[in-house]
């Protein structure tokens, strides 16, 4: 393993030092599911699967946080097979779950992590429109890519994981970034975001037809996940008049709805909630160039909103 993703310490560590890892797991496990309750079934996990080993076991792991990196990166690896079964019988539109400010390993917690591996929840890969792509490609093609370019792994440390070569590897790493990259192709300041899903909020609380329409991009696209427990769309809106028709009407459905502005993936978004402070929805946008919403991601599904409880 390379020396960053090693422990400094000679020793296998003891319950607390294992523990220790868990926010990096986290954000590994989250990254490779899309999902904040199977990234902690997936750290659960590795962490049963590390004290089942022998004391002597344990102590014959040289770096045991490359141990659990690459343990939680095979479990990964197969639920994430498992899920796309899964997920082709989900009722509607299948949305990653989204990622609220208050987890430690957020974005918005890295002035806490001195750790270099932990402050890989600087970059966007925990925002709504990369885990969208990342959702679109193949297992193997989403693993490779999270361990080689957002925490750094060489593609023979890839290749161990995926049980391929480290050509193939990197050819998966390759493809992956290309789609990425598509998606960001034009990447607008933070302020030109915040602004946009400013104007958004305030259109849509106000019941403003024409002011939702302005800032939405004329191929706007929109997506509602409701998992089939509360109702949602079961099909992506596209245009900025068919989207802001449908929030419109939305609000005039549920009149006590009151947004704000939060942070979701470490981006600007909106949360929904009613009269008595319940979440009800979480939206996430991208926005385009001009400064209109391009994408919207509203995430109803209740089971995904634990977080934002």
């Amino acid at each position: 393993m390379s020396d960053h993703m090693m422990s400094s310490e000679a020793e296998p560590p003891q319950l607390t030092d294992a523990i220790r890892e868990r926010s990096v797991l986290l954000g590994l496990s989250y990254r490779l599911l899309g999902s904040i309750a199977d990234a902690e079934d997936a750290v659960q996990e590795t962490y049963i699967r590390w004290y089942r080993l022998t004391e002597q076991q344990r102590r014959d792991v040289n770096h045991p946080r490359a141990w659990l990196i690459k343990t939680a990166s095979r479990i990964g690896l197969d639920m994430l097979k498992s899920a796309r079964v899964r997920r082709e019988h989900y009722v509607g539109e299948w949305l990653p779950e989204p990622l609220p400010a208050a987890d430690r390993w957020s974005s918005q917690h890295a002035e806490l992590m001195t750790d270099p591996i932990e402050r890989v929840t600087l970059d966007d890969s925990v925002s709504m429109a990369v885990l969208v792509v990342l959702e679109a490609m193949t297992p193997a093609e989403r693993v490779a890519f999270i361990l080689h370019d957002v925490f750094q792994y060489t593609f023979p440390e890839v290749s161990e994981i995926l049980g391929r070569t480290p050509a193939a590897c990197r050819q998966l790493a390759s493809s992956a970034r290309r789609r990425v990259r598509d998606e960001q192709r034009s990447p607008v300041p933070a302020s030109a975001h915040l602004a946009a899903v400013q104007s958004f909020k305030a259109a849509w609380q106000t019941g403003d037809l024409a002011a939702l329409i302005q800032v939405l991009d004329s191929d706007a696209t929109a997506i509602t996940d409701g998992g089939g427990l509360v109702s949602a769309a079961h099909e992506a809106l596209h245009g900025s008049e068919a989207i802001a028709r449908f929030l419109i009407d939305v609000h005039e459905r549920q009149p006590d709805l009151t947004l704000d502005e939060t942070l979701v993936g470490g981006e600007p978004g909106v949360i929904a909630t009613d009269a008595d402070n319940r979440t009800l929805a979480v939206l996430a946008v991208s926005v385009s160039t001009p400064g209109t919403i391009s994408r919207v991601w509203a995430i109803r599904n209740p089971e995904k909103l634990g977080a934002w409880a």
